[in-house]
């Protein structure tokens, strides 16, 4: 008797249970995001605000108040342009919604999204019309697995943002990066210039007014003006050295990613399309294991070299043998004829078998050489042959037969008639 167990049966699965992965069940994003601001939050967006928010502090709290006069003024307008600009692209990245018209047009971001099913489409966009948010889009529009919706003019989709990067803020996401470039670097030379000041010339540093209620050259000074706190040069030293140390981590990355867009841009293609032609592009090791072309059959036999295989004469003769085709397609199991097999094995030990389609000519000292082919008769004249056809020339005591080796095909009857014939006109030769 068979015991059902309705309670201990396993729940519909969407993907197929991966070994050893704690998550063992994969489902879609059932509602689409608006923006960046959508929740769940990304942890590269925590620390991009991180980042900006220590370097903004230190850099306008600590370093730049240190700063003499004229330069201190310089350093305000260039580095504050430069984080306000920053502050502002950065916000109005993660804010828009670059979703396409269409799926803009809905505005119905809580009704969950339909779940893809390969068995009725191959794409989730076909024929500009997406499967999953049920509208006609634009061409270079992309549905975004992360967001679950439709991008137009897809690019990418940062994680630094938690936004895709697609046609409405493409810019403000590129002024965002040119704009911190340009504030890191300027922050690491007002950061360097202090810490060497510091050890050549520290009075430089000291012209605000508040230090002159300071005693001693070891006490500093930060958040200058507004909230003046008193620290050592160990403490200003190192957290100049950490400064310098997070912006040149940060400088590094954001100068590969601008110029990687800037590279975008003078090619006119968006990352998604650089990533698709670099993915069809063929593997470098799978040239080298791509083997040679063979020889086209219009090349010469003479190319391929005389022939080292030896003639096995006792070997019987097949109707699927490539060399000898009989007609009657049956399978023989005599032996080759002996005249035959004496030829295979003269010609093959001494390497001569011409296979060039150009005929043998007669060559007669004193005399021009003549261009066309010779024959021999059965009474031993030769005589010329008629153009387009080529024979060779028998050599001193050899009978002429079809070399088996430059073609397919050779009719037994004939081989036999040949070799009668030269035998008798050799006997004829001799008894006169």
């Amino acid at each position: 008797m068979t015991n059902l167990n309705c309670f201990g049966r396993h729940r519909r699965r969407t993907a197929p249970q991966s070994a050893g992965s704690r998550n063992e069940l994969f489902a879609l994003p059932l509602h689409s995001r608006i923006n960046g601001w959508s929740l769940p939050l990304h942890s590269f967006q925590l620390l991009a605000w991180l980042v900006y928010s220590f370097m903004a502090i230190v850099g306008f709290g600590v370093y730049v108040p240190l700063l003499p006069a004229p330069w201190s003024f310089a350093a305000y307008a260039l580095i504050g342009t430069a984080f306000v600009l920053h502050l502002v692209s950065h916000v109005a990245a993660v804010t828009i919604d670059p979703a396409d018209l269409s799926v803009q047009r809905r505005k119905d971001y809580s009704s969950p999204m339909p779940v893809f099913d390969k068995n009725k489409h191959q794409h989730v966009i076909d024929n500009l019309h997406c499967t999953l948010c049920e509208v006609d889009v634009g061409p270079k529009a992309k549905h975004c697995s992360t967001c679950n919706k439709c991008i137009a003019d897809f690019d990418h989709h940062c994680k630094w943002l938690n936004n895709c990067v697609g046609g409405r803020n493409y810019w403000f996401f590129f002024i965002t990066i040119s704009s911190a470039v340009i504030g890191m670097i300027l922050l690491i030379l007002v950061v360097l210039f202090v810490f060497i000041e510091h050890y050549v010339n520290p009075a430089v540093l000291r012209t605000a007014p508040q230090f002159q209620t300071v005693k001693g050259n070891g006490t500093w000074l930060v958040f200058l003006p507004a909230a003046p706190l008193e620290t050592s040069s160990i403490g200003l030293l190192a957290l100049a050295f950490i400064t310098v140390l997070l912006a040149l981590a940060a400088l590094l990355l954001l100068c590969h990613l601008l110029c990687f867009h800037i590279y975008l841009l003078s090619q006119g293609i968006s990352t998604y399309e650089y990533i698709i032609r670099k993915r069809q592009l063929p593997n470098p090791k799978e040239k080298e294991q791509v083997p040679p072309a063979l020889p086209s059959n219009g090349a010469t036999a003479q190319s391929l070299g005389p022939l080292e295989s030896p003639v096995n004469c006792d070997a019987p003769l097949s109707s699927r043998s490539c060399t000898f085709k009989l007609e009657d397609r049956g399978q023989t199991s005599g032996r080759l004829p002996e005249p035959i097999c004496a030829e295979l094995q003269e010609v093959n030990g001494e390497r001569h078998l011409e296979y060039s389609s150009e005929s043998p000519t007669q060559v007669i000292p004193g005399k021009p050489v003549m261009s066309l082919p010779v024959g021999r008769t059965p009474s031993g004249i030769e005589k010329p042959q008629a153009p387009g056809r080529s024979v060779e020339k028998p050599a001193e005591g050899r009978p002429i037969v079809q070399d088996p080796l430059g073609s397919s095909i050779m009719d037994t009857a004939v081989v036999h008639q040949q070799l009668m014939t030269e035998a008798q006109t050799q006997y004829l030769g001799f008894k006169e």
